[in-house]
């Protein structure tokens, strides 16, 4: 690419959330000039603004955590990863969220943290704000960010592609000019979120599109465990033809919130459609048995029974959980029963780091939901993202700073953008495709002849898609292009481990009916 037009940064973060913040954070505070980039306009376009149930501490105790930590995984969270998890949690919690940006984490009448549990936690350890800690974290630290004289915060920016030679990376093009604006970075950093976007139904943004994990696979990173999807078990189930429906992934409108784990934490109960509880059935914790097992009995209920709601009577629901209530009365849920439905949540495999969040490309980093750092093994535990998040983005800015790396100016990616304009919901059409596929075959449960078809569906998409990005550079064609990199690597790793572990659940072609996820039609512009 021949463009006098660049910038340089000594340290480089994309993405906005959590651990894009923490990263910037840790950087400046080693006297590095960072640049953080994010195609967020607001701070709800970020995941962690939709984080609802809260942080978890070790509570002075990091082996009790850890216990929990790898329990909750299915015995695959990576011992060591944990270690650096629970023995930084405190530190990293106090050091930024309360004594730096002060939150106002809720509190007894006794003026003391007012800690709570969420599922597979066996201790009252969780701090929180309401039910929406997400929210009341993120805008105070972007705030703090955004003030801070050796931060830049630049935002409605994507990355498009990393600038990367010979195994280093060296910054990243954006879509700031028709044909790419490249900037130079001495580290890279990436904090991009996740894959909600890949489903019909999520907790996630709709600009959770997977970028960063596509753009590190692309320029040749190390990815891992990414069969490993969440579902949460209790999400707003919609409408009635969705609550109706037998797939808990089916797509359909994006109109769902997350019912905090927080409420079953505190005493609230799953009921099928017969008002019958039903977890002791599944699991002897009941409603607080890990992620993967509620989310499964919830999508098993609702087919044999019609329906799951949940029972939150035994709460003091509309003064101790005042944001949902408002949601919940917002679609005519008057009653104390919500339908609820899994719905997908988070990754827990991505970019492969390390603990310091370097990854198997020289001078780029990955941190937050994007990065695959051992923590959640097959499955997460509840309240570990924003913990995970907060430490391994203060520990990668930290040594992205100390790297004291230069910027070096290499030949960039060459974008085009030379044909005309693409229908206007050419890349919507084509996330309606690649979302029915991922729901149907990639979801809760996964068949191993339904994730080939999926598969070979995926690979033509992806080659369509290719076919125009190459000579148009528009950020909604590079979303689809870097979804449907991750929903094919999905797809591989779900094909490659033919055990059920945590939330990759195989199951064989006769328990399931199975339909073809192809278009009656073309779809082609």
């Amino acid at each position: 690419m021949t463009d006098t037009t660049h910038e340089t940064a000594d340290v480089l973060v994309v993405g906005s959330g959590i651990a894009g913040c923490a990263a910037a954070l840790a950087a400046a505070r080693e006297g590095s000039d960072v640049l953080l980039l994010t195609k967020a306009e607001r701070p709800d376009d970020a995941s962690t603004d939709w984080a609802q149930g809260g942080i978890s501490t070790t509570r002075g105790d990091p082996e009790s955590l850890k216990e929990d930590v790898l329990e909750a995984s299915d015995g695959t969270a990576d011992p060591a990863a944990v270690d650096v998890l629970v023995e930084n949690a405190d530190d990293a919690v106090e050091d930024v969220l309360v004594d730096t940006l002060e939150i106002p984490f809720d509190e007894t009448d006794d003026g003391e943290f007012d800690y709570t549990r969420e599922a597979a936690h066996s201790e009252h350890r969780i701090l929180h704000v309401d039910a929406a800690t997400g929210s009341h974290i993120l805008r105070p630290f972007l705030a703090h960010v955004d003030d801070h004289d050796r931060i830049e915060v630049r935002q409605d920016t994507a990355a498009l592609e990393l600038i990367a030679d010979e195994g280093r990376v060296h910054g990243v093009v954006t879509d700031e000019s028709a044909t790419g604006h490249p900037i130079y970075a001495g580290t890279t950093i990436l904090a991009t979120g996740g894959i909600g976007a890949l489903y019909g139904r999520s907790t996630n943004p709709e600009g959770a599109t997977g970028d960063g994990i596509a753009m590190a696979a692309l320029a040749g990173a190390t990815v891992d465990d990414l069969e490993y999807v969440q579902f949460h078990p209790t999400a707003y189930a919609g409408s009635e033809a969705q609550r109706g429906s037998k797939r808990s992934g089916e797509a359909a409108e994006r109109d769902t919130f997350l019912l905090s784990e927080a409420l079953r934490g505190e005493g609230a109960v799953l009921l099928n459609g017969n008002g019958e509880r039903f977890m002791e059935d599944y699991h002897p914790d009941a409603e607080l048995a890990p992620r993967d097992v509620v989310a499964r009995a919830v999508a098993a209920e609702r087919e044999a029974t019609g329906e799951v709601v949940l029972d939150v009577s035994p709460l003091e629901f509309e003064s101790e959980y005042p944001g949902i209530a408002e949601k919940c009365r917002d679609r005519g849920i008057e009653g104390s029963e919500i339908p609820v439905a899994p719905c997908e949540h988070f990754l827990c495999g991505g970019i492969d780091v390390d603990d310091r969040g370097r990854t198997s490309l020289e001078r780029l980093y990955a941190v937050g939901e994007c990065a695959r750092t051992g923590v959640h093994g097959a499955n997460r535990l509840a309240s570990t993202s924003l913990l995970e998040g907060l430490v391994w983005g203060l520990r990668a800015g930290e040594d992205a700073a100390a790297t004291d790396a230069t910027p070096e100016r290499v030949e960039a990616p060459e974008l085009r953008d030379s044909d005309p304009d693409l229908p206007e919901r050419f890349a919507a059409e084509k996330f309606t495709r690649l979302r029915r596929t991922m729901d149907e075959y990639l979801g809760l449960e996964r068949d191993p002849d339904e994730v080939a078809r999926a598969s070979a569906v995926l690979r033509r998409l992806k080659g369509e898609v290719d076919a125009y990005v190459r000579t148009r550079t528009a950020r909604d064609l590079y979303e689809l292009r870097n979804a449907s990199v991750v929903a094919l690597l999905i797809a591989r790793a779900a094909s490659e481990n033919e055990e059920s572990t945590g939330c990759h659940y195989v199951v064989d072609e006769a328990e399931e009916e199975t339909t073809d996820p192809e278009p009656a039609t073309a779809d082609r512009p």
